[in-house]
């Protein structure tokens, strides 16, 4: 029976569970409850493409949607969102608002974990060892169309170039200086609340590098129990065995551990 780790990983609704699942003491926790007001305003998901159609990928999923969770999460994949990417070919994978497709499965899975985060990765593992060799030869040849749109190489400069204008428009700085700057958004009960600027405006929500050292944090490798992924099973035969890792469709990249 397929995991269904990638969907418990993906119902980070907007970008509040990015945080929460992070382990942390009781003060760093107190202090997060901020930060999900933040990221959950709507002027933040307006100007972070990638948790804002994540978000509603996810909701019309949930909905039984499946249609519209697709065309919600790849709009995120082209921000270089990997949990949407994951999710797509969960999708595929599953025949959920599409036909169903291993072989693109496999290459949107490989995708997805491009920056070898575990939960991704192990998946991608799962998928090569119940594809047959024609359907591989697939995957590696239709993969490359995938990379070529939504791989980092172009991916990741366009939630940098979303990040970096959508800052200065807001701050009103070409440097980004925040200054005395107020932030209103809603808070509990929908009763709006101030938030310092300097806060709404961290580093980690709108410096592209900062902003891609957060995300690698929680996806990289999550607590126990974030993400379960069930047994994988084993490849047929020997030969099978020395093809693991598996193949890649995408650029060269270091090995699943870095």
């Amino acid at each position: 029976m397929h995991a269904r780790s990638i969907v418990l990983a993906t119902s980070l609704l907007l970008a509040v569970p990015l945080v929460a699942g992070l382990p942390q003491a009781a003060s760093a926790q107190a202090a997060d409850a901020l930060d999900e007001e933040i990221m959950s305003s709507a002027g933040f998901l307006a100007a972070h493409p990638d948790l804002q159609n994540r978000g509603r990928g996810w909701e019309a999923y949930n909905a039984g949607r499946f249609d519209e969770a697709l065309t919600w999460f790849r709009r995120a994949a082209r921000y270089a969102d990997k949990p949407s990417q994951g999710m797509i070919a969960e999708m595929l994978w599953k025949g959920e608002g599409v036909e169903r497709d291993p072989a693109l499965a496999y290459a949107w899975m490989d995708l997805a974990a491009e920056r070898h985060y575990r939960g991704f990765v192990l998946l991608r593992e799962r998928y090569w060892a119940q594809l047959d060799e024609a359907q591989r030869q697939e995957a590696m040849i239709r993969g490359e169309a995938v990379y070529a749109e939504y791989g980092d190489v172009v991916a990741k400069p366009r939630i940098a170039s979303v990040l970096r204008r959508e800052r200065r428009q807001s701050t009103g700085s070409r440097t980004g200086f925040v200054g005395s700057l107020q932030i209103m958004v809603p808070g509990p009960g929908g009763v709006m609340q101030t938030i310092d600027g300097s806060r709404y405006y961290a580093s980690k929500f709108w410096d592209p590098e900062e902003y891609q050292a957060w995300h690698d944090a929680v996806w990289k490798d999550p607590p126990t129990g974030r993400v379960d992924v069930g047994e994988i099973e084993p490849l047929r035969g020997e030969a099978d065995d020395q093809a693991t890792p598996s193949g890649r469709v995408g650029p060269a990249r270091g090995s699943d551990g870095d």
